[in-house]
């Protein structure tokens, strides 16, 4: 009994050690509710012994050849003020892991595994260009085919220092570097090299969102070698994205609104200059673009740099504004209260009256001088009446300018030497002759004034023509000079 039980016995153990052994089709096998998995399986397999500290290579003297892939997704913001780009970018790279190595028939043809990127060895790689950490999702795994090509895929927000020229603003072109190399490894070490052609890297805008303020170029690649200290050479991948700003809004809220004023002080020259209705148009103007000004000054982008070319055509614009109301005051000021200035000086009258017409082909005769003419003919007509020459509608008037004529008959005896009449003067009529000489007097001097004010506003009328052309010259220059400018950086 006690043999037969021993045989019964050990034929157990027998049966149970081969069914343990049928078990075990496959390394890295697992045991219970995991026995069939075989992801976990070949989980266990590329786990077992893994060490993610060291570069996964079996001879050190191999170098970690790294491809990395970049695709601008989105412009997020263009910091001019500090200087700092903020992209959000697809980035991809992938390199050889000599120990991630499995036979997919082993494990049910798996040709490729999904692992945690905090189990197995990842490069260093890094941008040079970062200024600050941003807000990019945390993609924890990476994905390793059976020959060792690790995949590791994630999308980034980089916020990285960008030498930005705003110097053409709104039609700027901005070209700012991504660097990417590794922060420890020598070029022995680890490698870098393009997943793509450079050809395709910079044509492809398949992934960007083309609907915000800056539109993407194209993104250009360089590799470069580099020492610090010429012993130990590091490899970098410097891309660098080329955007341009889209100017649309740019023109309508500020270019056209400043464009529109200066035309309204064009228009303004051609209110008479004897008014004083120009000044008051041209102050109005003025402070209308003051206020504009300060509207537009959080738009510009602000620099310790320099200053774009728009703000400077702002300062010139609000120049040209001031010059023409300097314009408009001492053209005013010639054409107004004449009795207090002198009589035109003659030099002023050869060079104003005489060859700046003729020059630049202004008429000498304007309108508003039309009225001054009508009231010196009626000046000259009146003189003529009060002298007795021409017949009298009243006959006290008549009777005056008969003793005047007898006086004067008088007057011309004494010069031939001939006695005078002894007929005495009564004391009226010589306060009556007193009162006609007076007024003899007061209007050849009121002629006088007049003919000098006539004088000065047609100086003032040949000096505004001539100063309005100027003006007129200067304004077109600058425009097409900016126009042009701005046309040559929009089509580059």
């Amino acid at each position: 009994m006690r043999v037969a039980s021993a045989w019964t016995a050990l034929l157990f153990l027998l049966i149970q050690g081969a069914a343990r052994a049928c078990t075990v089709k496959k390394p890295g096998g697992s045991t219970g509710r995991f026995a069939n998995a075989t992801l976990v399986q070949l989980s266990e397999f590329l786990s077992a012994g893994y060490k993610k500290g060291v570069r996964p290579v079996k001879d050190w003297r191999t170098s970690t050849i790294v491809a990395i892939d970049l695709m601008v997704y989105s412009i997020l913001n263009v910091d001019e003020k500090n200087q700092v780009l903020t992209t959000y970018v697809w980035y991809r790279q992938s390199w050889k892991d000599e120990f991630l190595v499995w036979d997919p028939e082993d494990f049910d043809e798996v040709k490729q595994v999904s692992l945690p990127t905090a189990n197995v060895w990842v490069p260093d790689i890094l941008i040079n260009e970062f200024v600050d950490v941003g807000k990019s999702p945390d993609i924890p795994y990476v994905y390793v085919t059976h020959d060792g090509l690790v995949r590791n895929y994630k999308p980034i927000q980089v916020v990285t220092a960008c030498t930005l020229n705003i110097y053409n603003f709104p039609f700027d072109v901005q070209k700012c570097s991504l660097t990417f190399q590794s922060w420890l490894h020598t070029i022995d070490d680890i490698n870098i090299t393009l997943m793509r052609s450079p050809e395709e890297l910079s044509e492809d805008k398949s992934v960007f969102m083309n609907q915000g303020e800056w539109e993407l170029l194209h993104i250009l690649s360089n590799y470069k070698i580099f020492s610090v200290d010429n012993d130990d050479y590091y490899a970098e991948m410097k891309f660098h994205v080329v955007i341009r700003r889209r100017p649309l809004f740019y023109t309508v809220n500020l270019l056209l609104p400043s464009i529109f004023l200066m035309v309204m002080d064009i228009v303004g020259f051609y209110l008479p200059p004897d008014s004083g209705e120009r000044v008051s148009f041209k102050i109005t103007l003025l402070l209308g673009y003051s206020v504009f000004l300060i509207i537009v000054s959080d738009t510009l982008p602000a620099t310790a740099i320099g200053t774009p070319l728009i703000g400077v055509y702002f300062v010139v614009c609000m120049a040209l504004l001031v010059i023409s109301l300097t314009e408009t005051v001492l053209i005013v000021r010639l054409v107004h209260k004449q009795d207090l200035q002198p009589p035109v000086p003659h030099w002023v009258k050869y060079l104003v009256l005489e060859r700046a017409p003729v020059l630049f082909c202004i008429h000498k005769k304007h309108r508003l001088c039309s009225r001054l003419s009508s009231q010196a003919s009626d000046m000259e007509h009146y003189k003529d009446s009060n002298y007795g020459s021409a017949q009298c509608t009243l006959h006290h008037t008549c009777e005056i300018g008969q003793r005047l004529s007898h006086h004067d008959r008088e007057g011309g005896l004494l010069g031939l030497g001939l006695p005078p009449s002894r007929e005495p003067t009564p004391p009226v009529m010589d306060n009556i002759l007193q009162e006609v000489t007076a007024i003899r007097h007061f209007l050849e001097k009121r002629d006088k004034c007049r003919e000098v004010a006539k004088e000065w506003l047609q100086v003032g009328y040949v000096l505004d023509v001539l100063l309005f052309r100027v003006y007129l010259v200067a304004v077109v220059a600058y425009s097409i000079t900016l126009g042009t400018l701005w046309s040559v950086w929009q089509v580059a």
